[in-house]
């Protein structure tokens, strides 16, 4: 069976791949995928890794020994049950209908690029539901929904591939945000639509790999080069304040299971803060204190000056 059967993305988005590092065409070669310069990619499990040394925190090394980088992909039981037993301080109010309504802006057989889906990421049902549409997920991590691993600063791939890029809880864990949506931009075709949700009051996660948070207008700012379709708050005030008294009381000890002791304690006193967003999610308030944002639109040849910018300031005056 040759490489292209092997790997997970379809035929079509394969023959678009190029070399993260010298931008030429990638073909298959004996189980790798090599560029014209002779640079080789293995393939694992089925999963393209297009990692350039050169120029990532990641490496290819990391993936041939599968390396925990973003995710722990062989966490406990225990852990696993703790968590599920544990009250969430999240809610997403947005995500589904968001999606819902992306999906219905898509062309038949449109391409989708998910940065970071390794995962399915919370409300994409409507996306993974919709028929017709080739899905490449990318992420800098094995998991699940794992089609290829590649760095956001390096897409690798041709220009104008995609007609949908999506962005979900990614532009935190890069080191430069602002290069990784203009790369968007690049694989995107003309009238593409861009979806993605940043946060803004949240603690750091994911460890190292936590750089940047967003007000509402730095978010809009960073998308500068597309046409708004919507945005706003993702999580209000309300979680973000839960996730404030929850890492208050991580600071009291970073051993395991008194560590566990607190956080529950923490959860289990702050959860329903959540609950509050309902009611305030969409003031002039949610704008200034959510714990997230959310932008859609559309690739434009025009940009979005940013004494336009200020006008769409949409916290308390």
């Amino acid at each position: 069976m040759s490489v292209s059967q092997l790997v997970k993305l379809s035929e079509h988005l394969q023959s678009k791949l190029i070399c993260p590092h010298g931008k030429t065409r990638l073909l298959p070669d004996n189980g790798k995928f090599r560029s014209d310069a002779g640079l080789s990619y293995p393939v694992i499990d089925g999963i393209p890794i297009l990692i350039d040394d050169s120029n990532s925190v990641f490496s290819v090394a990391d993936f041939e020994t599968r390396k925990d980088t973003t995710f722990e992909l062989d966490g406990s039981k225990i852990k696993e049950i703790y968590n599920n037993l544990v009250p969430s301080i999240s809610i997403n109010l947005k995500s589904k209908d968001n999606y819902k309504a992306l999906a219905e802006l898509l062309p038949d057989n449109a391409r989708v690029l998910i940065i970071g889906g390794s995962i399915r990421g919370e409300g994409m049902d409507a996306i993974f539901d919709r028929e017709n549409i080739d899905i490449a997920s990318s992420d800098v991590s094995f998991g699940p929904y794992t089609d290829m691993v590649c760095d956001a600063h390096d897409i690798p791939f041709e220009d104008g591939t995609f007609d949908c890029v999506i962005l979900q809880a990614v532009l935190e864990h890069v080191v430069d945000p602002y290069h990784c949506v203009a790369e968007t931009l690049r694989v995107m075709k003309d009238g593409g639509v861009v979806y993605a949700e940043t946060p803004f009051m949240q603690q750091v996660h994911m460890h190292e790999y936590d750089f940047t948070r967003f007000t509402h207008l730095g978010h809009r700012r960073v998308f500068r080069h597309f046409e708004e379709i919507d945005s706003g708050p993702i999580g209000g005030p309300g979680m973000a304040l839960a996730w404030s008294w929850v890492y208050l009381f991580r600071c009291f000890s970073t051993k395991s299971w008194p560590s566990r002791f607190f956080s529950l304690f923490a959860h289990l006193t702050s959860f329903f803060w959540k609950y509050v967003d309902h009611l305030v999610i969409d003031t002039p308030g949610a704008y200034d204190a959510a714990a997230g944002f959310y932008f859609m639109g559309t690739k434009s040849g025009t940009v979005l000056s940013d004494k336009d910018l200020l006008k769409q300031f949409k916290g308390i005056p």
